[in-house]
């Protein structure tokens, strides 16, 4: 099947369409519904009457866009009426919601007169916190816009005229800086005079481009200031017509710097690239095929090429769900009466700085793999980019409070968490360790420092202001690597080089821990080379808070040197991997699932007291639950007595102030009913979020079944039961998954601290 018969298939699999409506409220029982309609709906109604603002407090009005079109300029498509332009509506709020978490109701008008758009449009104010105009033919869409602006007090968006305008923008900026040159210098091309081209060039202006230094082209060739005043042109191209000669496309493009594409496929060709400026920057958004392929565009020259396109097979893709959602983000949040000049520039900017951070793993594996950092061939983030959300909405709301627009303030920081958030329970779990973390930072050393993911972790906690990291490894292959991949440490960062460094001292400490298990002083010496080794001792004595290893080891070899030098708590006899799993509403930690094998009762009572300690550094209040297959005994065997009894033995441990009981099967543990109907003599009055698995093999099935089948995110593995902060990645792990167990061993080591 070919791509139209597969969309075909997709639109057409029940339900139809893309979108559907969900209850945000419970409506399971006869209180349920009297609440949701009548007869207690009136009192929110009564509520509004009195006060309209009142709409944003009691109804999803604040969370709710208008995504409307007439069909006139539906794609490629042309003017294919407003029936036929609902798929693609209903699209623009499938990307609404998976990028911003915004709801749509898409809004198809059987209308082409402007007047009769702005009146329908207008009168549904009352619904929506915004509304987004698509697929609105030029020149109309101008005046409706223009209108709608000024007669209605929530914020209009034409995304068609906006959207390419920010995305090129950001591009733009970094375009600029990459080649060296001044946006204020940029002899500009445009090829296509519509709404879009228009709306972008006008951006440019706002971005510090100079409206004498853009040339504008339609199908006639440029527009001069003969043509405008023969009345050859619409005002709207007028505003853009050149005291220049009549020319072509060709001839404008002559020693220019940018060439901006909105028109049609295949009109550039290599000669006109070559006789561009030194070093060009070429933007060809014609959809599918550009006006120039990108091919073509690189090799007309042996110069820096900046090329641009709106495909996604291609380095820089200009698409517009790189700001819409967010731009309606961060307009709604502070219920903005506008989006205006000042907001897009924020987030073009916000835009164009994504783009010179490090990217994440998940992104890059996202796109196949492929090298993504800041020059010619990344300059705009990539759409899968979920740091985009946190980055241009609070750039919006932070421009629309300065510009008058907004009719509420947020505290910025506390606007970002909410925003992580929405991105997953991860998130807003993990910002409460990192918060933490960045209260009092604390010295982690990194066992692999010439690994590139621990070097990127280690910018990133620095950036973070988490921890202060400690590379191990050869300081000419840290230093060649941090080069390569951008990143500047200045004086921030501490490389241990065991060919420079004088560890005699650590070598004495490991023989001297190790010398009644075999280890002699010259095999000390050779070990102390080894990273794992060298950072545990440095752990343990002192020179470091915490440790962190395991990208380039198998996990128990990675586990031996710390429990070799550091060992275990003085409360405790063994340690446990625990995993963190976070559900939409929901999160339990999973333990154990990397460390001992057969656990008798009292490993399983030690385990679970280290896991609640864990779940506490994340602000949860812990309730345990030692599992099994059997419920309270309805099976008694060895391994049912094994949970059982290490339950007992907890809640007879005055030390042991959370809720726990066992054995017990998993749906027990975690279904409220079940707890509080056939087993209400429980000591779980709730759900359990400390879940206890009764041997190694059940917590790895299980925890790997929750993350994969159950769609949660994990957290981990958390080392739990050491006597100092230690964290064993798995080999695979990504560069967030290093920076999150750095601020939980940030955590660790702060709560240690105090303790003393």
């Amino acid at each position: 099947m070919g791509i139209d018969e597969d969309s075909l298939e997709y639109h057409r699999q029940d339900p139809p369409g893309k979108l559907e409506i969900n209850t945000t409220k419970p409506t399971n029982t006869q209180r349920d519904l009297s609440l949701a309609y009548s007869p207690g709906v009136a009192a929110p109604c009564l509520e509004i009457a009195d006060d309209p603002d009142e709409a944003y407090s009691y109804t999803a009005k604040g969370n709710l866009v208008g995504v409307v079109s007439n069909g006139s300029a539906v794609l490629g498509l042309g003017n294919i009426g407003a029936q036929a332009s609902k798929p693609v509506m209903e699209g623009k709020g499938v990307l609404f919601k998976r990028f911003a978490d915004i709801d749509v109701f898409d809004i198809e008008l059987d209308q082409q007169d402007p007047a009769d758009i702005v009146t329908s449009v207008k009168a549904m104010e009352p619904t929506f916190g915004g509304v987004n105009l698509e697929d609105i033919k030029a020149p109309e869409c101008f005046e409706i816009e223009e209108r709608l602006r000024e007669e209605m007090s929530i914020p209009v968006f034409h995304d068609d005229q906006h959207g390419t305008a920010i995305i090129s923008g950001a591009a733009l900026l970094n375009a600029a800086d990459v080649v060296g040159k001044d946006l204020a210098d940029l002899d500009i091309v445009f090829s296509g005079a519509g709404a879009s081209a228009i709306a972008t060039a006008r951006f440019y202006v706002s971005l510090g481009a100079k409206t004498e230094n853009i040339t504008m082209c339609d199908s006639s060739g440029i527009i001069t200031q003969e043509r405008a005043d023969d009345g050859d042109v619409n005002e709207f191209k007028q505003e853009f017509a050149r005291d220049t000669q009549e020319g072509t496309l060709s001839d404008a493009m002559a020693d220019a710097d940018v060439f901006v594409g909105l028109s049609v496929g295949g009109l550039v060709s290599q000669e006109m690239v070559r006789s561009m400026a030194e070093d060009p920057i070429i933007f060809a958004m014609a959809n599918p095929d550009p006006e120039i392929s990108y091919e073509d565009a690189k090799a007309a020259r042996d110069d820096t090429v900046i090329m641009a396109t709106g495909r996604s097979d291609y380095p820089n893709q200009v698409n517009n769900v790189l700001g819409f959602p967010f731009i309606f983000r961060g307009a709604l949040d502070v219920r903005a009466t506008e989006i205006n000049e000042a907001m897009k520039v924020a987030a073009a900017e916000a835009l164009a700085d994504l783009a010179r951070q490090d990217v994440p793993d998940a992104v890059v594996k996202a796109y196949g793999d492929q090298p993504l950092q800041f020059g010619p061939e990344y300059i705009i983030p990539k759409p899968l980019d979920p740091r985009v959300l946190f980055q241009v909405a609070p750039a919006v709301a932070r421009a629309a409070e300065e510009s008058g627009a907004a009719r509420k303030e947020l505290d910025m920081d506390r606007y970002v968490e909410r925003l992580e958030a929405r991105l997953g329970k991860s998130r807003e779990m993990m910002r409460v360790v990192l918060n933490k973390a960045k209260s009092d930072p604390k010295r982690v050393v990194l066992a692999e420092g010439e690994d590139e993911k621990m070097i990127r972790a280690a910018a990133q906690v620095i950036e973070q202001g988490i921890a202060h990291p400690i590379l191990l490894g050869d300081r000419d292959v840290i230093e060649a690597t941090a080069d390569a991949l951008g990143l500047e440490f200045d004086d921030s960062l501490d490389i241990v080089d065991p060919e420079e460094a004088d560890l005699e001292c650590y070598a004495d400490r490991l023989h001297e821990l190790r010398k009644r298990k075999g280890v002699t002083r010259r095999e000390a010496s050779e070990l102390i080379e080894d990273g794992n080794y060298l950072a545990s001792v440095m752990v343990e004595m002192g020179d470091a808070d915490a440790m962190l290893t395991g990208l380039m080891h198998h996990y128990p070899s990675a586990l031996r040197p710390p429990l070799q030098v550091i060992g275990t708590a003085p409360d405790a006899d063994y340690a446990a991997g625990v995993y963190l799993l976070t559900f939409k509403n929901n999160v339990v930690f999973c333990a154990d699932a990397t460390v001992n094998q057969d656990p008798d009762e009292a490993v399983l009572a030690e385990v679970t007291k280290q896991t609640a300690k864990l779940a506490g550094r994340f602000n949860v209040e812990p309730r345990a639950a030692l599992l099994s297959y059997s419920d309270f005994g309805s099976v008694d065997n060895e391994g049912t007595r094994k949970p059982r009894n290490a339950a007992r033995q907890l809640r007879s441990d005055p030390e042991v102030d959370f809720p726990v009981d066992g054995e017990m099967q998993a749906d027990t543990a975690v279904v409220e009913e079940m707890l509080n109907g056939t087993y209400s003599f429980s000591d779980l009055d709730e759900p359990a979020n400390v879940l206890v698995f009764p041997n190694l093999e059940a917590g790895n099935i299980g925890y790997k079944l929750l993350q994969r089948l159950g769609g949660a995110e994990a957290i981990g593995p958390m080392l739990v039961g050491m006597d100092r902060p230690v964290h064993v990645l798995q080999r695979g792990d990504e560069v967030k998954d290093i920076v999150n167990l750095a601020g939980v061993a940030v955590v660790d080591a702060q709560e240690r601290e105090k303790g003393n």
